[in-house]
């Protein structure tokens, strides 16, 4: 069975021919509206008949063609409005210049302010100078003060040094002094020994020979004559007294004692009429503790001993 196309024996389109079918449609089309638009225009533009008349003329005239309308102009494309002319403005006048007066106002008032200025300046200065000079004057004051103390210091030390070397020279003085009284009553001691044995053997010699002693006891009871000043010559180093006291006031000590000497009490028998005495005298007697024996070898045992600051 043939197919349309074979029976028509029709081929089929080609590409591109359709084209200028398209364009006589287009022209077509447009003459069409060209057409139309004439017609109304030509309808629009005749006026409506209202009578009849016939003019007869001798000779015949050929009727003139109607007048056609030309087209309408395009519409012109729409102008931008034009702005208005804007009123000229005319300038202020300028303000009128200062005058002198006030040129010589304004110049004196900034001279006025500069011049504050410029006091407030000093013044500020002037401040810090003096506090300056106060701080330097406070921090050599305290200066001053630190090297006074410093030097009162050294000076108290060198004082306390110079006393203690003083108090150490008249305690080695007095040390010297009781050993050379002591060596003296030592030898004093053993020169009244000498003496007494001496005595013993006259004695003895005189009792087989017919003496005329009346003593009974070979040795006297109490202590010797030198005794007492063994007993002073002991204490008187262990004496401590700074204190002034009028005239030389004597303070008289019983000492109780033990066979070897170690003293076991101490009171005051005779007031000196110096309390500070009879105490500086009392605590020597407590640092002595123990006093000498006697050229026979004994110790009292009990004796009172008298003292004086000047002594």
């Amino acid at each position: 069975m043939q197919t349309t196309a074979d029976h028509l024996n029709l081929a089929p389109p080609q590409q591109g021919h359709w084209l200028v079918p398209l364009g006589l449609a287009l022209v077509a089309h447009g003459l069409l509206v060209a057409a139309l638009t004439w017609g109304v225009g030509w309808q629009r533009e005749a006026p409506p008949v209202m009578f009849e008349a016939e003019i007869w003329s001798r000779q015949p005239q050929v009727a003139a063609p109607r007048a056609v309308e030309p087209p309408p102009p395009p519409p012109s494309p729409p102008q931008e409005p034009v702005p208005k002319p804007q009123p000229l403005v005319q300038p202020a006048p300028p303000p009128p210049g200062p005058s002198e007066a006030d040129i010589a106002t304004a110049r004196a008032k900034q001279k006025a302010e500069a011049d504050r200025e410029k006091a407030k300046v000093e013044a500020a200065q002037k401040a810090a100078a003096d506090k300056l000079a106060q701080n330097r004057a406070a921090a050599e004051k305290a200066e001053k003060a630190a090297k006074a103390a410093a030097d009162k210091a050294t000076a108290d030390k060198k004082a306390a040094a110079e006393k203690e070397r003083q108090q150490q020279l008249a305690q080695q003085k007095r040390e010297k002094e009781r050993l050379a009284e002591e060596k003296r009553l030592e030898e004093l001691a053993d020169k009244e020994r000498r003496d007494a044995q001496m005595r013993r053997i006259m004695g003895q010699a005189g009792a087989s020979g017919g003496s005329t002693a009346t003593g009974t006891a070979q040795q006297s009871s109490g202590p010797s004559a030198a005794y007492g000043g063994r007993v002073a010559a002991r204490i008187k180093p262990n004496v401590v007294f700074t204190e002034t006291v009028s005239g030389n006031p004597r303070a008289e000590v019983e000492v109780r004692t033990l066979p070897d000497g170690t003293i076991t009490a101490r009171r005051i028998v005779k007031p000196s009429g110096s309390p500070a005495w009879d105490e500086a005298v009392l605590r020597a007697i407590d640092r002595t503790g123990t006093l000498p024996r006697d050229t026979d070898g004994r110790v009292p045992s009990s004796l009172i001993i008298g003292l004086r600051p000047l002594d």
